[in-house]
Protein backbone atom coordinates (compact mmCIF):
# COMPACT_ATOMS: atom_id res chain seq x y z
CA UNK A 1 0.00 0.00 0.00
CA UNK A 2 1.37 3.26 -1.15
CA UNK A 3 1.36 5.90 1.97
CA UNK A 4 3.22 8.84 3.34
CA UNK A 5 3.68 12.45 2.90
CA UNK A 6 7.14 13.70 1.91
CA UNK A 7 8.52 16.67 0.56
CA UNK A 8 10.93 17.46 -2.09
CA UNK A 9 11.91 19.88 -4.88
CA UNK A 10 11.78 19.90 -8.47
CA UNK A 11 15.64 20.38 -9.67
CA UNK A 12 15.93 22.70 -12.91
CA UNK A 13 15.61 20.37 -14.91
CA UNK A 14 11.55 19.15 -13.90
CA UNK A 15 12.91 15.95 -11.83
CA UNK A 16 11.88 15.13 -8.64
CA UNK A 17 13.40 12.64 -6.30
CA UNK A 18 10.63 10.04 -5.52
CA UNK A 19 10.67 8.65 -1.71
CA UNK A 20 12.27 5.50 -1.35
CA UNK A 21 9.03 3.39 0.17
CA UNK A 22 7.21 4.56 -2.29
CA UNK A 23 9.78 3.70 -5.31
CA UNK A 24 9.93 0.17 -3.52
CA UNK A 25 5.97 -0.11 -4.62
CA UNK A 26 5.98 1.64 -7.71
CA UNK A 27 8.76 0.36 -9.19
CA UNK A 28 11.42 1.60 -11.89
CA UNK A 29 8.20 2.77 -14.50
CA UNK A 30 5.02 4.21 -13.83
CA UNK A 31 2.35 5.94 -15.33
CA UNK A 32 2.30 9.76 -14.69
CA UNK A 33 -1.26 11.97 -15.29
CA UNK A 34 -3.35 14.49 -14.25
CA UNK A 35 -4.66 13.92 -10.88
CA UNK A 36 -7.78 15.81 -9.85
CA UNK A 37 -7.65 18.85 -7.53
CA UNK A 38 -4.75 20.23 -9.63
CA UNK A 39 -2.09 17.59 -8.47
CA UNK A 40 -0.71 14.87 -10.03
CA UNK A 41 -1.59 10.81 -10.08
CA UNK A 42 1.10 8.16 -10.54
CA UNK A 43 0.55 4.66 -10.92
CA UNK A 44 1.86 1.25 -10.73
CA UNK A 45 1.77 -0.51 -14.22
CA UNK A 46 -0.61 -3.33 -12.47
CA UNK A 47 -2.78 -0.57 -11.28
CA UNK A 48 -2.59 1.36 -14.30
CA UNK A 49 -4.30 -1.26 -16.14
CA UNK A 50 -7.35 -2.00 -13.42
CA UNK A 51 -8.26 1.83 -13.83
CA UNK A 52 -7.44 1.40 -17.69
CA UNK A 53 -10.30 -1.74 -17.90
CA UNK A 54 -12.86 0.30 -16.01
CA UNK A 55 -12.30 3.39 -18.38
CA UNK A 56 -13.15 0.75 -21.29
CA UNK A 57 -16.42 -0.08 -19.37
CA UNK A 58 -17.37 3.75 -20.02
CA UNK A 59 -20.42 4.29 -22.53
CA UNK A 60 -18.48 6.11 -24.97
CA UNK A 61 -22.06 7.52 -25.96
CA UNK A 62 -21.77 9.45 -22.67
CA UNK A 63 -20.81 13.19 -23.21
CA UNK A 64 -18.62 13.43 -19.44
CA UNK A 65 -17.47 9.92 -19.76
CA UNK A 66 -15.65 11.25 -22.97
CA UNK A 67 -14.65 14.12 -21.47
CA UNK A 68 -12.94 12.83 -18.70
CA UNK A 69 -11.48 10.00 -20.22
CA UNK A 70 -9.58 12.29 -22.70
CA UNK A 71 -8.45 14.41 -19.82
CA UNK A 72 -7.42 11.50 -17.84
CA UNK A 73 -5.46 9.53 -20.89
CA UNK A 74 -3.79 12.78 -22.71
CA UNK A 75 -1.94 13.74 -19.91
CA UNK A 76 -0.51 10.46 -19.40
CA UNK A 77 3.08 9.75 -19.50
CA UNK A 78 4.92 6.45 -19.13
CA UNK A 79 7.76 7.53 -16.54
CA UNK A 80 10.92 5.94 -15.11
CA UNK A 81 13.62 6.14 -12.55
CA UNK A 82 16.95 7.36 -13.24
CA UNK A 83 19.66 6.07 -11.45
CA UNK A 84 19.39 8.70 -8.38
CA UNK A 85 16.04 7.67 -8.15
CA UNK A 86 14.49 11.00 -9.62
CA UNK A 87 11.69 11.14 -12.04
CA UNK A 88 11.58 13.71 -15.01
CA UNK A 89 7.88 15.27 -14.70
CA UNK A 90 7.16 16.03 -18.51
CA UNK A 91 6.49 20.39 -18.79
CA UNK A 92 2.69 20.12 -19.38
CA UNK A 93 2.27 18.45 -16.17
CA UNK A 94 4.18 20.98 -14.30
CA UNK A 95 2.03 23.50 -15.91
CA UNK A 96 -1.28 21.90 -14.94
CA UNK A 97 -0.01 21.06 -11.42
CA UNK A 98 1.45 24.37 -10.82
CA UNK A 99 4.75 22.91 -9.69
CA UNK A 100 7.60 25.17 -10.18
CA UNK A 101 9.83 24.49 -6.75
CA UNK A 102 8.73 23.02 -3.20
CA UNK A 103 6.66 19.79 -3.71
CA UNK A 104 4.63 17.55 -1.67
CA UNK A 105 4.39 13.70 -2.71
CA UNK A 106 2.00 11.17 -0.93
CA UNK A 107 1.10 7.91 -0.87
CA UNK A 108 -2.93 7.35 -1.22
CA UNK A 109 -3.54 3.71 -1.02
CA UNK A 110 -3.19 2.68 -4.95
CA UNK A 111 -1.48 5.91 -6.27
CA UNK A 112 0.94 8.46 -5.37
CA UNK A 113 -0.03 12.29 -5.80
CA UNK A 114 2.32 14.61 -6.59
CA UNK A 115 1.54 18.51 -5.36
CA UNK A 116 2.60 21.97 -5.16
CA UNK A 117 3.50 22.79 -1.84
CA UNK A 118 1.34 26.03 -1.66
CA UNK A 119 -1.59 23.77 -3.33
CA UNK A 120 -1.45 21.00 -1.13
CA UNK A 121 -1.39 23.51 2.11
CA UNK A 122 -3.99 24.99 1.05
CA UNK A 123 -6.32 21.81 0.10
CA UNK A 124 -4.91 19.79 3.75
CA UNK A 125 -6.30 23.24 5.26
CA UNK A 126 -9.49 23.51 3.87
CA UNK A 127 -9.95 19.66 4.52
CA UNK A 128 -8.60 19.53 7.53
CA UNK A 129 -11.77 21.58 8.76
CA UNK A 130 -14.51 18.85 7.27
CA UNK A 131 -12.18 15.69 7.65
CA UNK A 132 -14.82 14.75 10.80
CA UNK A 133 -17.82 15.32 8.84
CA UNK A 134 -16.83 13.67 5.58
CA UNK A 135 -15.88 10.66 7.70
CA UNK A 136 -19.27 10.40 8.86
CA UNK A 137 -21.08 10.38 5.54
CA UNK A 138 -18.36 7.70 3.20
CA UNK A 139 -16.92 5.45 6.26
CA UNK A 140 -19.16 3.13 7.35
CA UNK A 141 -16.37 1.40 9.04
CA UNK A 142 -14.56 1.66 12.38
CA UNK A 143 -11.44 3.19 11.98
Amino acid sequence: MLMGEYQHSLDAKGRIFMPAKLRELLGDSFIITRGLDRCLFVYPPAEWQAIEQKFRALPVTRADARKFTRFFFSGAVDAELDKQGRVNIPAHLREYAHLEKDCVIIGVSNRVEIWSYDEWQKYYEESEESFAEIAETIVDFQL
